[in-house]
């Protein structure tokens, strides 16, 4: 007989440690993967800040002559001026449509949800150029529509233009976060308000306002680093008004001061973690606020409150398509705006810089890299993380790792992996350590990396989020009947989340289509993007081009978001199927 101890079998319970075991090696490697690619590139930027161009220490002296030089000092200013002025914009804008979708019985909200979601698959880039076309010197609305009606500048190029640019670029992201606030109201705070005779304005003030107030915190504060850190929008229509962004830019490309690059980017770090560490907070307590007695909210009919939402959402929707538009009409033109006849001239990309369509394959192989290594290596860290038992130090540590890089501006992560990726080797107390990763430098790799871990926290949230509705009880259960944790993992854990591994998927392609900061310090001759030949052609002139490449990006982004509800619609209905009753 087999001996027993605590009611399973002994060689059941060494399996169980062994499963243990394995279980915190694999936690213990998830840490450490972090750490080497989010920490140990923070602490190189940090320590090439307190050196001269010769490699010598000279401590906060960087630090002096920034503050000490008024054109970049000012930068500071400006950049929390338009975040600033983007954040109270976009809030207030994304409150209103949100509010329209939730609270309203407004008819075709899917239609308008997907319409006010079409800039997040947009480069910023293309958000400046579409600008471009509309108010610039020369811009269809600045020129009355080809003289048909008396035109209106209203001074693009400098704060106006990047505010309205991340306004664009930061509307769907308060929108989301506000719909999701909204949806979260007890419907009971609204009946004992109705009872007590409260107006509709004393309610708004007393239960909307209050019951939403974190995730308007925390919208605020996305919004805030979103607009604090962007760099495309304010390189095409920014001017001569310097940002924290641009000045890296400037600092490391235009005059190879990595030094004063590495200065800029420890300064834009600063605002942005703080804006982090706030929104963090703010979650924490807006959970605190769900109940489990709570009734969700059934909106009403109201004829003049459903008229004016269909208004207001008509308006905001036929702003972003006439954007869209502009763009994609001004790509066809064959000579803006003097020869308008259309073709598909500028497609060709003949004389220009940037790669081409050999760029446009490359950004296409680095969104699918980044999709499938970002999601499993996100989702692996997710379960390890939330499903392991005991390990308490080693799993904060670890979701602490997965939450830093969102406080990282991609500029601040793409130079910081020049740093680390780039050197040979560090000499630590007289002894050379080389760099084990050095050989990733200027290889498609480390472009996939630098996407991985920009886009790596929302991920691990999402997955976090899915995980937390699995009852653990699976895991028990299987401990019980001898079934190893792995398989237990790709039958039954895998297949419950599936409809949120295939959204990380998603949010990791078409970030990584779109994005330009992370990696225009890391592309290299071999591998030119889409995003990066969009800046590029930008600052040669060739902005009809460049426009052009900006929607070959918005197009691929949305026939494969198409493909993908296509593709998936069937497998998400089989994987779910045990939800239905």
């Amino acid at each position: 007989m087999a001996e027993v101890t605590g009611g399973l079998p002994a060689s059941r319970l060494a399996r169980v440690d062994v499963e243990g075991w394995l279980k915190r090696c694999l936690l213990l490697l998830a840490s450490a993967w972090l750490a080497v690619v989010v920490i140990l590139p923070l602490l190189q930027l940090l320590s090439k800040s307190l050196l001269d161009n010769q490699g010598n220490f000279v401590g906060l002296l960087n630090y002096a002559e920034y503050f000490s030089t008024p054109a970049l000092r000012n930068s500071i200013g400006n950049s929390l001026y338009v975040s600033v002025a983007t954040t109270i914009v976009s809030v207030l804008l994304g409150f209103g449509f949100a509010y329209a979708l939730t609270r309203t019985n407004l008819p075709g909200k899917g239609v308008f949800r997907s319409i006010a979601m079409a800039p997040i698959f947009t480069p910023t880039l293309l958000n400046g150029i579409g600008l471009i076309y509309l108010f610039g010197r020369k811009g269809l609305i600045t020129r009355g529509f080809f003289g048909a009606i008396p035109g209106v500048d209203i001074g693009l190029y400098g704060s106006t233009g990047i505010i309205i640019s991340e306004v664009l670029f930061t509307f769907p992201q308060a929108m989301m976060i506000l719909s999701v606030a909204l949806r979260m109201t007890d419907a009971r705070l609204y009946e004992a308000s109705e009872s007590l005779g409260a107006s509709r304005i004393r309610t708004f003030f007393a239960v909307t306002l209050p019951g939403v107030k974190y995730g308007l915190i925390s919208a605020v504060f996305v919004c805030f680093i979103l607009a604090f850190t962007d760099f495309g929008a304010p390189q095409v229509v920014g001017g001569n008004y310097n940002i924290l962004a641009t000045d890296i830019y400037k600092q490391v490309i235009g005059q190879q001061n990595f030094v004063m690059g590495a200065v800029v980017s420890v300064v834009l770090l600063i605002p942005t973690a703080l804006a982090f560490i706030v929104d963090r907070i703010a979650q924490r307590r807006q959970v605190a606020l769900i109940q489990a007695r709570s009734v969700p909210l059934v909106p009403k009919r109201d004829a003049v409150l459903d008229g004016a939402a269909l208004g207001y959402c008509v308006f905001i929707s036929l702003l972003i398509l006439g954007f869209f538009a502009t763009a994609v009409f001004a790509s066809l033109v064959k000579v803006w705006p003097y020869t308008l006849d259309l073709g598909l001239w500028h497609y060709s990309f003949k004389g220009t810089g940037g790669g081409g369509y050999q760029a446009l394959c490359n950004s296409i192989r680095m969104a699918l890299y980044s999709a499938v290594f970002g999601t499993a290596l996100t989702f692996g860290a997710a379960y390890l993380i939330e499903k392991s038992r005991g390990q308490n130090v080693l799993r904060q540590a670890s979701y602490f790792l997965s939450l830093l890089p969102l406080a990282l501006p991609g500029l601040v992560i793409g130079l910081a992996y020049i740093f680390f990726f780039n050197a040979p080797g560090w000499d630590v107390l007289g002894v050379r350590i080389p760099n084990p990763l050095n050989w990733m430098y200027g290889t498609m790799a480390i472009l996939v990396l630098s996407n991985v871990v920009h886009f790596y926290s929302v991920s691990f949230l999402t997955a976090t989020t899915a995980l937390k509705q699995l009852d653990r009880e699976f895991e028990t259960v299987s401990e019980s009947l001898g079934v190893p944790f792995y398989v237990t993992f790709f039958r039954v854990t895998v297949p419950v989340c599936l409809p949120a591994i295939l959204e990380v998927a998603m949010y990791y392609f078409a970030n990584s289509m779109a994005t330009v900061s992370a990696v225009i310090f890391l592309y290299s001759a071999d591998t030119p993007l889409a995003s990066v030949a969009i800046a590029n052609m930008d600052d040669a002139g060739d902005i009809a081009p460049a426009c052009a490449m900006g929607v070959l990006v918005v197009l691929i982004n949305v026939l494969v978001r198409m493909l993908y509800s296509l593709l998936t619609r069937g497998v998400k209905r089989r994987s779910q199927r045990w939800t239905i009753r």
